[in-house]
């Protein structure tokens, strides 16, 4: 079967190792921002979850800005929501299955790209569509439809501008700050990014 899939699309050892140091730290990132979220909660109540949701979303595009190969922001999701239940989140076992919808949306937006453009506005498209997929999985969970439409049309919008923000834009400036201390060297992005400063520099 493995003869079928593109070597392009292969992950090396150093990329899993990358995917799973990845998942690992926002897994602590994410529970910190339970903390965070639940404090806010407190103070102005259940929307508030509209609004944070879009950091859930970023080691799904963090991830896949990195490597850019298929899968990658699936398993970056469901892999930070494992290791975020084993170190104690409140979510328990639901988790992981918000976490495979919330990816699935991000990895279908790439997956429309073919998996080859990773630039900023892809990058929010990604964020956007983890929110659309995360607010139907809510939809049913938590039966929005009892709501009164306007109500529910403005946590739409707002977990899709949160998803564009702390996920899209969020997530290209971590990328970012990764690139440019050097670690991502010999990388999917850095070999793109290097690639195509030399055949600029030819032209």
């Amino acid at each position: 079967m493995s003869q079928y899939v593109p070597a392009t699309w292969r992950w090396t050892l150093r990329e899993t190792l990358v995917v799973a140091v990845l998942g690992a730290a926002f897994a602590v990132l994410y529970l910190a921002w339970v903390q965070v979220w639940l404090v806010s909660q407190a103070v102005f109540g259940p929307v508030t979850m509209d609004v944070f949701m879009g950091f859930w979303f970023s080691a799904s595009i963090v991830a896949a800005a990195i490597i850019r190969k298929p899968g990658v922001a699936l398993m970056a999701e469901v892999l930070a929501a494992g290791i975020e239940i084993l170190l104690g989140s409140p979510a328990g076992l639901g988790l992981l299955v918000a976490s495979f919808i919330q990816g699935l949306g991000a990895e279908l937006i790439f997956a429309a790209l073919g998996w080859k453009h990773y630039r900023l506005p892809v990058l929010i498209a990604a964020g956007v569509g983890a929110a659309v997929a995360s607010f139907v999985y809510t939809w049913f969970l938590y039966d929005y439809g009892a709501l009164q439409p306007w109500l529910v049309g403005s946590m739409l919008a707002v977990r899709i501008t949160s998803g564009a923000l702390l996920a899209g834009v969020a997530g290209y400036l971590i990328v970012e700050a990764l690139y440019r201390t050097g670690v991502l060297r010999g990388l999917r992005i850095d070999m793109e990014r290097r690639g195509a400063g030399f055949a600029a520099r030819a032209a």
